[in-house]
């Protein structure tokens, strides 16, 4: 059974998540030999897919959850299925590059693997890309790092320390490939991190299983902190772990 945590806050994740650096994208994209088919897992809202649109045939975009799918962005070239990342209805060595964004963590990585290594063309490139916590200005990281340990720390799911560890921890089958450094940048609102906030995964399971929603707790303080300042300067750092598939 798949761990469906977002399809409850499709509409806010497809409003409040960020982009994904284009250099990065830039950089993965560079490293594939030929651009006829990408498969992005897990793909959301289409958030990477719509990056990598403009440089292939066809982007193949997965997903487990309909309600997510509903708000995938439409581009001529990328077809959106539903349908695990575990178990994809894709021919035999077809892909040129497969990416997973932000999403990694929730895989069962040897089946995952498995179907990579059929999917996948001979030399093709596999980027799993995440990004840890925001950082905003140390009053507001603060109280978002409070949020994140102590508020929300046991309803957290397991998976989460894969995100802390930067992917780290997970067996990773293939050639290896060092990415350059790169973090997310974004001008937002007060409304749009407490937005981004609410996308969280431990807040669906807080609300669940309390009847409360955990950013009750912190609004008040995060906005006189904030005072009148309009936009912030947010920034996440990025991690990667990229390789290819040389059987």
């Amino acid at each position: 059974m798949h761990k469906d945590n977002f399809s409850n806050v499709a509409v806010a994740y497809a409003k409040y998540r960020p982009a994904y650096p284009a250099g990065l994208v830039a950089e993965i994209i560079a490293l594939t030999k030929d651009r006829q088919l990408a498969w992005d897992c897990a793909c959301g809202n289409g958030q990477m897919a719509t990056l990598l649109s403009p440089y292939f045939d066809e982007v193949f975009a997965s997903d487990i959850s309909n309600k997510q799918l509903a708000q995938a962005i439409a581009e001529p070239k990328i077809r959106y299925v539903l349908e695990p990342a575990e178990l994809s209805s894709l021919a035999n060595q077809s892909a040129d590059l497969i990416t997973i964004a932000q999403a990694f963590h929730w895989f069962k990585f040897n089946d995952f693997y498995a179907e990579v290594k059929r999917v996948l063309k001979p030399g093709g490139v596999i980027a799993a890309i995440g990004y840890g916590l925001l950082k905003i200005n140390e009053p507001l990281d603060k109280i978002i790092s409070r949020f994140y340990t102590e508020i929300l720390g046991p309803y957290w799911d397991a998976e989460r320390r894969h995100v802390d560890n930067a992917y780290k921890d997970i067996p990773f089958p293939f050639n290896e490939v060092n990415m350059g450094k790169y973090c997310i940048h974004a001008r937002w609102t007060v409304d749009q991190v407490l937005g981004y906030l609410g996308t969280w995964s431990a807040v669906q399971h807080y609300k669940s299983n309390t009847g409360i929603n955990p950013l009750n707790l912190i609004e008040k303080e995060i906005r006189t902190i904030a005072g009148n300042t309009e936009m912030f300067t947010i920034e996440f750092p990025v991690f990667a772990r990229v390789g290819r598939w040389l059987p």
